[in-house]
């Protein structure tokens, strides 16, 4: 489905695939509206097109940014009620990885989980600032069990998650401080 003018939002560059749903009850005009509302919020390029890739077949849940270039989400099924957190959390890591400032770090499969888990939190304090819902104890819950149930990484998560402008070497750094190793 690609996207048109919804409740003054412009969904035109974004496809979402498939365009109906057989398995669960989503709606794809409404996915391109969420995500088309984030793109313009995280500060991503007008126009530039996004395809978001649903995989309905399944109940995990996992998402991932799976090209930066052109833009692809791939999303495995998951909850159409937090689409916003979702979204939010992926487009605010592909704006981080088309920032060449930001530097280079792996690809989504190749992060450890303590680095997945410390961008993660980054993320999703920007997004909590946007005014959205950002599941603030789940996120430290989910820092804690990568990082250690520490006054440490405590402290760096609530570093990560009140940080406006990090690098990759930030996050990285930040990660093994939480672990202990830096």
């Amino acid at each position: 489905m690609t996207g048109t003018t919804q409740g003054g939002v412009d969904t035109s560059s974004v496809t979402v695939v498939p365009d109906t749903f057989a398995l669960v009850d989503y709606d794809a005009a409404e996915i391109a509206r969420v995500a088309a509302r984030l793109w313009q919020q995280v500060g991503l390029p007008e126009g530039q097109p996004l395809r978001i890739e649903i995989d309905e077949s399944t109940p995990l849940g996992r998402a991932w940014v799976s090209s930066a270039d052109p833009p692809v989400l791939s999303i495995e099924s998951g909850d159409p009620r937090a689409s916003a957190q979702l979204f939010g959390r992926l487009l605010l890591k592909l704006r981080d990885r088309l920032d060449p400032d930001f530097g280079d770090p792996p690809g989504d499969d190749d992060l450890t989980l303590p680095q997945s888990a410390a961008w993660d939190a980054y993320a999703m304090g920007r997004i909590s600032r946007f005014g959205y819902d950002s599941q603030r104890q789940r996120r430290i819950y989910q820092f804690r069990v990568r990082h250690g149930f520490s006054d440490q990484a405590d402290a760096v998560f609530d570093q990560l998650w009140a940080a406006e402008s990090l690098t990759w070497a930030d996050i990285e750094g930040l990660s093994a401080r939480a672990l202990g190793e830096g």
